[in-house]
This record gives C-alpha cells, structure tokens and sequence, in this order.
C-alpha cells in the first residue's frame, strides 16, 4: 500500500490534545487560522505521499554517488525538492523579511513528518537548509542574512552543519580546524569533516556550509570555537555565483541507511569563509541550529515508523496463513501497540514544538523552558519509537520482512541513524536531567501537575484509565525526587531510562486526553497505551534508580568475555 499521510490525526492531536489553538490567538502568529492550518497540512501531505515516497524506493536501490569529485544524487531527487522548493515548503517557518511565511514551527514538525515518511534521505536537504536558516536569523549579521536567507528560503541554495571530525564526535571541542584572519575581514578556513550530511548537492544551485573551526588565539574546549559560512561557490553582493571556493568533497560514506542522502567527508582547504556571531562564540549559533534539528528528528522518527506501520499493517491485511494474519493475536498485538505509540510520539513533538511557538511569540520563559525540558524527550523517544515500530514491521512481514524487495527493512535501516545524529540519545537523556532539570525539577513538576489534573478530570468518563494514569504520575514525581537527590555519575547512568519513562507517562496523558475528545477508536487506542505500553515506565524507573556503583564495578576485560 502507498503512503498515506496522516493529516486527520495530525489535525486532531493539534486541536483535541496539545492546545494549538492558543498558538493562533497570538498576535505573532494570527494568520495561522484554521483555515490556513488545514490547507498546509493538506497540501503537505498530499506532496509528501505523491512526490516523496515515489522517490523512497529508488534512493534506496540508486544511491547518491561521487563521480570524479561530482555529486550525482538520487534519480528524481532533483525534480523532487523542486517541487517542495517551489511551493515554499523550506521557509514556511522563516522570517517573512527574508521570503519565509512566518508561520508556527509546529506546522513545519507536522509536515517535515510527512516528508520524511516519504522520503527521509531527501528531507534530510531541506531539514539541514531550515536549521541553519534558524542559526542565521538568530546571530548572522544582516549582511549575511540579506544574502543568503532568501536564496536558503527559496531552495536556490541548501545548507549543511560540518561539527564532526573523526576524533571530535560528540566531544566537539577535541575539533581540529583552523580559522585564520583575512586582510579583508573575511577568513581562511583549513581542516577536515566527516558525517556533513547533504554536503554536496546537484538538486540546488549553491551549497552552504556552516563550519566550526579554531582561530589561533581561540582558548581549548568548545569555548574558542568560532562559526563560519563556508559557500561551495562565492557569490557577490547581489548573489550571483563566482568562483568555486577551495572547498571538496573527498568521499562518500557507506552507509546502513538513508542511501539517497550523500553523507560526505568534507576538505577545507584555505576556504573563504564569513563570520557568524562573535568570534570564539560558534557553539552558541550552532546550538541554535542543533536544537531545532533535535526536535525535527524526533519527528523523522514518527514519520518513519507511521510509514513502516502502514505498509506492515497492508501486508497483514492481505497475508493469509490460516486468515489473514491481521487477525492473529500476537501480529493484532504489535500493529496496534505501533498505532498507539505513534500517537505518544507524535503527541510529544507536537506539544513541543506548540510551547516552542508560544514560547516566540508571547516571550514567556515558562513557555520556553516547557519547550526546552521537552525536546530531548520528544528527539530520543520518537526516535526510539520508529525503531521500534520499523522493527515490528519487520517481523509482521515474516521472512518477507528480511528479504529487501518488500521495502520493510529500508525503513528500519533508514531510520537507524535518527537515535544517533543530532546528539545521541543517551547525550539527550544528560541533557534533561542535567541541563533541564538544573531548576530542581520545577518544569518537570509542573508537567506533572497537569498529567494528575487531566487525570482527576477524566475520572467521570474514563475510571480505569484516569485512575492508572494518575498512579503513574504520582509514582513517576517520587522517582523525580530521588534522581534528583543523586550524584550526577548516578543520575547519568539512569538518563536513558529516566527519559522513557517520562516520555511512557506524557504519552497516556495524551492518550487520556485524547480519549475523552475522541471516538470509540481513540478510547481504545487510549486503553491499549495505558494497559499495555505505560506499565514498562516502572521497570525504567527501577534502573534509573540503580545508579552506577554496579556498572563501574564490573571489570573492563569482562566484556570482552574474560572475567575475574
């Protein structure tokens, strides 16, 4: 079965369980209408299922590849993002000055889900181009917003983030490229990168790189990084394009998945290139750019596993062993746990990105740190859903799931990436209950205020289900007291699981939620998330409480097999 996206129960979750109305009262955000909402995510949807997934397939079986130092992409890939360009799909969520349409970043979540149901390896081009787009208009100066943010908006030209060399992964300050000053103001830009997704391109005209790299006087650590727009080719004041800059790509990555988005090791060799920011301040713009990508993946997780359900749930339909095989308990069992996690997921990337609009345009800090204890949860567990969704549609396929003419297992090698760029994670879960719980768990507090308030409310309609929800966020606020009573060593080693069971608890309040707004359908959907999927949350609360002493006591050489 083709892709279909899933605009009504986007259009649901928007209106029935994460307020977006409230977005579309503010004055910042009045065009937003309803009517306005309901045709972006029509027309989204409909290039989604009708330009991108035709192309998925092919990328898959026709990669990108690197001819003598030339990037051929994907057939179709080109006429593809073309189409998306042309409609003004990439600056739907920019600022109008610069030819975006200024509309909620939560209408560029839900239609970026669709793209990458579609076609992940090509929305990946777009993604890049709208992260650095948001870098740019928050700390470029305005020459350089003139310049580039129409042509970026446009789809004239893309955008990549070049942080990663092969001994700085994760530990960007370990970076070894070097800036050094211009007697033009402009810079020389040396060193290399590898992972630069989309870092070279045939689908638009130009290629924008943002990179990190050291100026001489630039301290050790992330602290002395500068941020630098390194363009495939110079282009002058009216942005017309010159001279190719020194600049290549040396090869393409081999990769598990996504074979259709070219993941480059870049050479910069004397570059030009043009400050962004201050100088030894690049991690601030960069950051800028990572978070809004963080949030984005989370989607592109959501979007892969809603595309491997319904391909797994046609394939049930019309399997017969004994009657189709849609009908057996154990595949009944995982399509419908997939279709309730979907939901969770998206519900929490939703909610997200609505307090990240409320956030912009009220200037509300609670809003903001709403939105900011969110992300991570929304990244890592709608990452962690589409690879437990793919993998279930796998496994629904049988033997056909592990043969690659089915197309089952693409979506589970594509979207084995999403847990890992843009910040593992395992770097997401320190992040919430480092960073994001830094306030004593004031927002996480209030989160479950609201959790055991909906509860008490849905207690009329819905006993079982209200009175389950509500245990869940009692048991999980004592759970939060404790990890918070932790070293930090002890409290990283329970991240991971931490984070689940968070994300476990906001998922049945969303589906409590939705319940009571809902049909027949939604309540038993809601019934099979609080019964089935949120009972794990207390297993992953038992190991975040576990600490580290055990993990650091066992000896090194025993993974390996060899024990004392």
């Amino acid at each position: 079965m083709a892709y279909q996206s899933p605009v009504e129960q986007i259009r649901f979750i928007l209106n029935e369980v994460v307020d977006f109305a409230e977005v579309g009262r503010t004055e910042l955000f009045s065009e937003a209408t309803e009517e306005t909402v309901n045709a972006v995510l029509t027309e989204g949807g409909r290039i989604a299922a009708e330009v991108y997934a035709p192309l998925n397939r092919g990328g898959d079986l026709q990669p990108a590849r690197l001819e003598n130092g030339v990037l051929r992409s994907s057939p179709g890939y080109g006429e593809g993002f073309t189409a998306l360009a042309e409609g003004g799909w990439i600056g739907l969520a920019s600022d109008p000055e610069y030819g975006g349409m200024g509309l909620p970043i939560t209408l560029n979540i839900a239609v970026n889900e669709m793209l990458s149901a579609g076609c992940l390896a090509l929305q990946l081009n777009s993604l890049l181009t709208q992260g650095q787009i948001d870098a740019l208009e928050h700390h470029a100066s305005d020459a350089i917003k003139a310049l580039y943010l129409p042509k970026l908006n446009s789809g004239e030209w893309s955008g990549t983030m070049n942080l990663t060399e092969p001994q700085a992964g994760s530990d960007v300050g370990a970076l070894t490229s070097r800036a050094e000053r211009a007697e033009d103001g402009t810079y020389r830009i040396t060193g290399q990168k590898i992972f630069i997704t989309w870092g070279d391109s045939d689908v638009t005209q130009n290629v924008c790189h943002l990179v990190l790299a050291r100026l001489p006087d630039g301290g050790a650590g992330t602290r002395g990084i500068s941020l630098f727009m390194v363009p495939k080719y110079l282009p002058d004041a009216d942005g017309n394009l010159g001279e190719a800059n020194s600049l290549r790509v040396v090869s393409l990555e081999h990769k598990l998945g996504i074979h259709g988005s070219p993941t480059c090791v870049m050479s910069f060799e004397g570059a030009k290139g043009w400050l962004v920011g201050t100088e030894h301040k690049g991690m601030a713009a960069m950051f800028t750019m990572m978070n809004s990508a963080r949030l984005a993946v989370g989607a592109q997780g959501v979007g892969i596993a809603e595309a491997a359900l319904q391909q797994a749930a046609a394939y049930a339909a019309e399997r017969n062993q004994m009657g189709a095989i849609i009908n057996h308990p154990d595949v009944r069992r995982m399509l419908a746990t997939s279709r309730a996690e979907i939901f969770a997921a998206r519900a929490i990337c939703l909610a997200c990105s609505t307090a990240l609009d409320l956030a912009r345009a009220t200037g509300s800090a609670d809003w903001a740190a709403r939105g900011a204890f969110l992300t991570p949860i929304a990244k890592a567990h709608g990452t962690d859903v589409g690879c437990r969704v793919a993998d279930a549609g796998v496994q629904i396929h049988g033997g056909m799931g592990f043969i690659e003419e089915t197309g089952a297992a693409q979506y589970l090698r594509d979207v084995r990436i999403t847990p890992i760029y843009e910040g593992t994670n395992g770097i997401q879960a320190m992040d919430l209950v480092g960073r994001k719980m830094a306030d004593d768990g004031a927002v996480a507090v209030v989160l479950l205020d609201e959790i055991l308030d909906n509860a008490k409310a849905a207690q009329a309609a819905h006993a079982e289900l209200a009175n389950q929800v509500w245990q869940a966020a009692e048991t999980l606020r004592e759970a939060l007291h404790e990890v918070l009573a932790q070293e930090m060593t002890d409290r990283f080693a329970g991240a991971v699981p931490f984070l689940a069971a968070f994300a476990r608890v906001l998922g049945a309040h969303y589906h409590l939620r939705a319940a009571m707004a809902g049909g027949a359908d939604q309540v038993t959907l809601a019934r099979i998330y609080i019964t089935r999927v949120l009972p794990h949350f207390a297993a992953d609360l038992a190991e975040a409480q576990a600490g580290f002493a055990d993990l650091a006591q066992l000896g090194d050489a025993a993974f390996s097999g060899h024990f004392a």
